[in-house]
C-alpha cells in the first residue's frame, strides 16, 4: 500500500474542519438566533406575560415609537456610550501598555487590576450605593465633604456615577486586551527609534498609538455594543433615577415588560437594542478599513 500524499493530508483535514463548526453554529443559533426570531414575532402581539397571547400587528411598535420614554432612554444609552467609551479607552491604553513591561511587580499589579472584573454588577452596585451614602457612607464616617454629596439623589451627579463605576469595572478587561497588543509590537521598532533619540512620550504617540490601531477597533466595539446591554448594575445603583436621569434602553424595557406586563412593546425595544448594536459594530469595523485583520506588524 502506498503511503498517504501530502495533498491528501491536507484534503482530509479540509473536510474535517467544516464540521468542527457545527457545535458552534448549533449554540449560537439555539441560544441566539432562535429566541431572536421569537422576540422579534413578540413584538406584533399583545401579551401579559401569563394569558394568552394575541396578535396586534404594529399596535405595540406604533407605542413604542410614540412614546417619549424612548427617545429619552435612547439619549441616556448613547450618553452612558459615549462618556464610558470615552473614560475607558485612554486609561485602558495606558495602563495597558504600563503593564506589557518586564518588571516584575506589574505581574502582581495586573492582578490587583483585574479583581473588579471577577466581581458580580449588582455586588459592585451596592458596595458603591453604600459607600456613597451621604448620611451613612465613607464620605460622612471619614468627613470628606466631597464624598457626602447626594450621589443619588441628583440627576448630574447620579449619572456621572454610573459611568464611573461601569468604567472602574470594566477598564482591567480592556487593559488585558491592550496590554495583549503591546507586547506583540516589534522591539525593533523603539530599539530604532531610540537610536533615533526619541524618548518614550515620542515612542508612544509614534510607534505604541499607531500599532493599537485594530486594537482600539475592537476593544471600542466592546465597549459600544457592550453599553447598550447595561442594566443590573443601574438598576441596583440608581433604578434609572432620579427620576429618569439613568433610564436606559435596557432598563426601560425591563420596566414595560416585567412592571408594566407589556411584552409586546418591551420585545419591540429588545429588536431596536439589537439593530443598533448591529449598526455601531458594522460602522465600528468600516473605521479600520477594508483589511481590519491585518497584522499589526505592519510597521516592521
Amino acid at each position: 500500500m502506498s503511503p498517504a500524499s501530502p495533498h491528501d493530508s491536507r484534503r482530509d483535514r479540509h473536510g474535517i474542519l467544516p464540521w468542527l463548526v457545527v457545535p458552534a453554529m448549533v449554540f449560537f443559533v439555539g441560544f441566539a438566533v432562535i429566541p431572536l426570531v421569537g422576540v422579534f414575532a413578540l413584538s406584533f402581539t399583545t401579551w401579559d406575560g401569563l394569558g394568552e397571547i394575541q396578535l396586534s400587528g404594529l399596535d405595540s411598535w406604533q407605542a413604542v415609537l410614540a412614546n417619549s420614554e424612548l427617545t429619552h432612554a435612547v439619549w441616556i444609552t448613547f450618553l452612558v456610550m459615549v462618556a464610558s467609551w470615552a473614560v475607558q479607552t485612554p486609561l485602558s491604553i495606558l495602563i495597558g501598555t504600563f503593564l506589557a513591561g518586564n518588571q516584575r511587580y506589574r505581574a502582581a499589579l495586573a492582578v490587583l487590576y483585574f479583581i473588579p472584573l471577577l466581581l458580580s454588577s449588582a455586588a459592585i452596585a451596592i458596595t458603591y450605593k453604600a459607600l456613597l451614602d451621604p448620611n451613612f457612607g465613607l464620605g460622612d464616617g471619614l468627613g470628606i465633604e466631597f464624598l457626602a454629596q447626594d450621589w443619588l439623589g441628583r440627576p448630574t451627579l447620579a449619572f456621572s456615577l454610573v459611568v464611573f463605576v461601569v468604567s472602574w469595572q470594566f477598564i482591567p478587561f480592556h487593559s488585558l486586551i491592550y496590554q495583549g497588543a503591546v507586547r506583540q509590537i516589534p522591539r525593533s521598532l523603539y530599539e530604532a527609534a531610540q537610536i533615533d533619540g526619541a524618548g518614550r512620550v515620542r515612542q508612544f504617540f509614534s510607534i505604541t498609538l499607531p500599532q493599537l490601531k485594530y486594537t482600539i477597533i475592537t476593544s471600542s466595539t466592546l465597549m459600544v455594543v457592550g453599553s447598550l446591554t447595561f442594566f443590573d448594575l443601574i438598576f441596583v445603583l440608581t433604578a434609572g433615577g432620579p427620576g429618569d436621569a439613568t433610564r436606559v434602553l435596557a432598563l426601560d424595557m425591563y420596566r414595560r415588560g416585567f412592571e408594566a406586563d407589556l411584552m409586546g412593546p418591551a420585545s419591540a425595544i429588545a429588536v431596536i437594542l439589537v439593530l443598533v448594536g448591529l449598526v455601531l459594530a458594522l460602522l465600528l469595523r468600516r473605521l479600520g478599513g477594508r483589511d481590519a485583520s491585518k497584522s499589526q506588524f505592519e510597521g516592521a
